[in-house]
């Protein structure tokens, strides 16, 4: 007999429901979030499980990595993709779990990619890089403000980064400003610190990889970009065309035409949104320091808007890297954009 698990996973408790090759119910409870109990739940029916089918939710890593541990089939339901009948009137925890073991039954089950353990903490390392950034930038902008308000002055960013605790009296005559402003500086330059040595931890597990130094030959991106895009785009043999490796990293248009009339737009934000920012910056920098680009890129902005001809070149770096992944070869500026 074979047996077809679907569990819906929440933040505390999980559905998990077996059913058969006839969609019968065999068993189904909601059990505390825990592995063990998870497990032991599932032992009697482990030799006929043929795989288990879990949500995308936030919550997913310590489950299905358990789960794969005790050597079970453990496939990742893509939650975007999934579509249940516009009708069905009355739907709990135990139909949508139901629904996922059935889906994986029929081998119709649209599934996300498990991104292996150990790669994937050094990317979500690489991710909380970018939470710290926005954090330092936060600090910047507010100190920099303060200055202009108190002084008229208007420093750049390059100047309010250089700043020290024994220049900030220049600035601030009261005692309450200037305590104020210390506290900014000192955030601004831990957080600083905390990024370089992100940066430092994630390059020591990146700079020997092949895809590092093939990806880093590309205009515009350097060792921060380049580890984003290996780390995010992972295994490039999973996207089977580039046309798929573009629309993961949010490169092509959404546009829905019929008779050659706009209908709308399809999801946006389908696809990875570290990619699609990587590629993006990617372009703005390529643009400005190589010719050839950025002859590309001012002929695209006479015909359209900035922000899509910046995207534009995103999409041709984008194409480009596949195909660099796929035959391990380095960045041609003529085959790119000649």
């Amino acid at each position: 007999m074979q047996l077809y698990c679907g569990i819906d996973l929440h933040s505390n408790n999980s559905m998990v429901s077996l059913i058969d090759d006839t969609d019968k119910l065999i068993s189904e409870q909601r059990l505390d979030n825990n592995l063990s109990t998870i497990t032991t739940h599932l032992q009697p029916y482990a030799n006929d499980i043929t795989g288990i089918v879990i949500e995308s939710t936030y919550n997913w890593y310590w489950l299905v990595d358990g789960l794969i541990e005790n050597d079970y089939t453990v496939h990742l339901a893509n939650t975007l993709a999934l579509k249940q009948y516009s009708g069905i009137k009355y739907t709990n925890d135990a139909t949508d779990a139901r629904f996922l073991a059935h889906l994986l039954r029929l081998n119709i089950l649209p599934t996300g990619y498990i991104y292996p353990k150990e790669q994937r903490a050094v990317r979500d390392v690489l991710r909380r890089r970018l939470l710290l950034v926005r954090q330092r930038t936060a600090q910047l902008l507010s100190l920099q403000s303060m200055i202009t308000r108190h002084t008229g002055l208007r420093l750049t960013s390059v100047q309010v980064k250089r700043l020290t605790a024994e220049k900030l009296p220049r600035y601030f005559d009261a005692a309450a400003t200037l305590f104020a402003a210390g506290h900014s500086l000192q955030l601004l330059q831990q957080l600083t610190g905390q990024i370089e040595e992100i940066e430092d931890f994630v390059l020591s597990h990146c700079q020997n990889d092949e895809d590092y130094s093939i990806v880093t030959s590309v205009p515009g991106i350097g060792k921060i970009l380049g580890m984003t895009i290996l780390l995010e785009t992972g295994p490039i043999e999973r996207f089977a065309q580039v046309g798929h490796y573009s629309s993961y990293a949010r490169c092509v248009p959404t546009d829905r035409i019929s008779n050659g009339k706009s209908k709308g737009k399809g999801n946006a934000k389908n696809g990875n949104r570290y990619l699609a920012m990587a590629f993006v910056e990617a372009a703005h920098y390529a643009a400005i320091w190589e010719p050839t680009i950025k002859r590309y890129y001012q002929r695209k902005c006479k015909k359209r808007p900035l922000m899509v001809a910046k995207k534009t070149v995103a999409n041709k770096l984008t194409r480009a890297c596949y195909h660099m992944f796929k035959n391990k070869t380095v960045f041609d500026i003529t085959r790119a954009f000649g």
